[in-house]
């Protein structure tokens, strides 16, 4: 290749690299000059340039429902958020995350904590590993009833605000319309909602429809007087008007509700914590006891002692459920429970469970059917007949085989104790430890 070949080649090369620069510099100007400069402009202001928590807190979510036991708390509180975040899936991802991060933030170091103090003793570690996972539903339960409580003091101020705005347009709706603006808040949402209702085509089975996920007993007071005044009209008693007045009664009852909640929350303060106290003092009172009345040694390792932690640990657990079932307020959506699918209709769902269940139900029409299907009316439980008889087949099955094993151990401790056991020398009081 001859040198004026090349110089050509280089000539060209240049001159192509010349035509695309100015070739960039056109388009970039149309480009400044286009509808493509407002995209740019409007991209740059919701584009998050620190670091954000609303996008963390998504993220977490997506992460903790796929983590098993993780999973289970994440869509129990997610099913309680759902119904104060009415058709809000961003507010309630995030809500679930923020609570459910807050409380492993807690949780997780006591955990890691446990296991390594108690590493040699695996009976403390159980106990312990149990009382972390109760403080696990304490925190969640405590986290949820504060929103809910925070959604019940923002009604007083909403009603009242409701009261200003219809003698101000003298129309339910709009009243409501008007004072649901303010998207801060969470009681927002809930008027949002029953605005929708009152101007929808079929107000009354929306209303309906309503009455199953409202937060609470006074919003659903308050939606039905709303759709009664918008439907017949207000009312005049002794001049004053029949809708503000039953708004002022609803408000009072929250402003009751409030109080005794308030009451609740002192009196049964810490109490779950201190309920489960009896169980995290086993082993130091053992050991205490020992170490001071060697004699008691013999009554720890033996049968008995055995026998007695596990009816300690029994009554422990039962005591904690009842001071939990008497703090609970009613607040939101207490049974969080999957009720379409639950594990009951998977397991009966089985060919060879459902033949050994139907062998316990009743058949129906006779006196026994109809006694057990008017007490699940009474309760007014959401289970069917196969189900109550799938819990009763498990319970039976589980402690069976638990009082198997306890059983057994109980033996294994016997004879343990009776090979292993040294001679006793002990006096009441305790040894002599050194000489004279």
């Amino acid at each position: 290749m001859s040198n004026q070949v090349i110089f050509y080649i280089m000539g060209g090369a240049g001159a192509a690299f010349v035509m695309i620069i100015l070739f960039y510099v056109l388009l970039s100007k149309n480009m400044q000059k286009s509808e493509y400069k407002k995209i740019q402009q409007l991209q740059q202001g919701t584009k998050e340039r620190r670091f954000s928590t609303e996008v963390l807190f998504q993220k977490l979510y997506l992460t903790y429902i796929k983590i098993p036991f993780i999973k289970r708390y994440a869509l129990k509180i997610r099913r309680r958020l759902e119904i104060i975040n009415i058709e809000d899936e961003y507010s309630t991802r995030k809500g679930t995350a923020r609570i459910l991060t807050k409380t492993l933030v807690i949780i997780v170091p006591i955990i890691v904590l446990t296991l390594i103090v108690t590493s040699g003793n695996y009976l403390l570690m159980t106990i312990l590993l149990l009382f972390e996972v109760f403080m696990l539903d304490s925190f969640i339960d405590g986290a949820v009833d504060k929103i809910d409580n925070k959604i019940l003091k923002q009604q007083i101020d909403f009603f009242s605000e409701i009261r200003h705005a219809y003698h101000e347009f003298n129309m339910v709706e709009e009243a409501i319309y008007q004072v649901s603006q303010d998207d801060e808040k969470e009681i927002s949402r809930q008027g949002e909602k029953i605005y929708e209702i009152l101007i929808s085509n079929d107000p009354e089975m929306e209303l309906e429809k309503y009455y199953d996920i409202a937060p609470n007993s006074f919003l659903k007071e308050f939606a039905g007087v709303s759709y009664l005044t918008k439907e017949f009209g207000d009312r005049k008693v002794n001049g004053a008007s029949l809708y503000l007045k039953n708004v002022n009664n609803i408000t009072q009852e929250m402003q009751l509700e409030i109080l005794k909640r308030d009451k609740l929350n002192y009196v049964f303060q810490s109490l779950s914590l201190i309920s489960i106290a009896p169980v995290l003092l086993l082993e130091p009172l053992k050991g205490w006891a020992v170490s001071n009345f060697s004699f008691t040694a013999n009554w720890y390792n033996g049968k008995a002692g055995l026998i007695v932690q596990i009816l300690i640990l029994i009554i422990t657990f039962v005591s904690y459920l009842l001071v939990r079932k008497l703090k609970d307020n009613g607040s939101t959506a207490m049974d969080t429970k999957n009720t379409e699918n639950p594990w009951q209709e998977k397991l009966y769902k089985h060919k060879l469970i459902k033949k050994v269940i139907d062998l316990f139900i009743p058949k129906k029409g006779t006196k026994e059917y109809r006694k057990v299907q008017k007490l699940l009316k009474d309760s007014a439980s959401p289970q069917k007949m196969e189900w109550l008889y799938v819990n009763r087949v498990t319970v039976s099955i589980v402690t069976f085989f638990a009082s198997i094993i306890i059983f057994t151990q109980l033996h294994a401790v016997a004879i343990n104790y009776i090979y292993t056991e040294p001679t006793t020398d002990y006096n009441i009081i305790g040894r002599i430890i050194g000489k004279r």
